[in-house]
């Protein structure tokens, strides 16, 4: 098995293009919400928090360290599926223990579930053409 099959095929260039804005938007949001949590990665939730601090660390890096993999195309596959995880949590407490709306002012579960689609989006198709997934496979190919 070749390193270079790791990394997806790159795709045309019409729809790369839209990967790579998908991937710079969401990855931009994501590192602003990963952010603060990065600052107190084991204890971001709080000291009431029912979530152990591992796993307060693990969302708190695939936030930012997946939100930073995407603006660069860098191993999107492995960070959308550290994304995939921490966003099914997060749309799980949203949806069914809070019991939030899909949409909604208060609260609600639109924006984890749109993040986990877009997770799922960028592991199945791949980063497109414009990343260094890309670049790398080049090279090792």
């Amino acid at each position: 098995m070749k390193l270079a099959s790791l990394f997806p095929a790159p795709l045309p260039t019409a729809p790369s293009v839209g990967l790579l804005l998908l991937r710079l938007v969401a990855g931009i949001a994501f590192m602003f919400h990963g952010w603060s949590k990065i600052q107190n990665p084991f204890a971001w939730m709080g000291a009431e928090a029912p979530v152990p601090g591992i796993l307060q660390a693990l969302a708190a890096l695939s936030e930012f360290g997946g939100g930073l993999a995407w603006v660069l195309g860098l191993l999107v596959p492995l960070a959308s599926l550290g994304l995939f995880f921490t966003m099914a949590v997060a749309t799980h407490v949203h949806a069914v223990v809070k019991g939030d709306p899909f949409v909604g002012h208060a609260g609600s579960y639109e924006l984890p579930l749109l993040y986990l689609v877009i997770a799922v989006v960028l592991m199945t198709v791949g980063p497109g053409r414009f990343a260094l997934d890309t670049w790398l496979r080049k090279k090792l190919g």
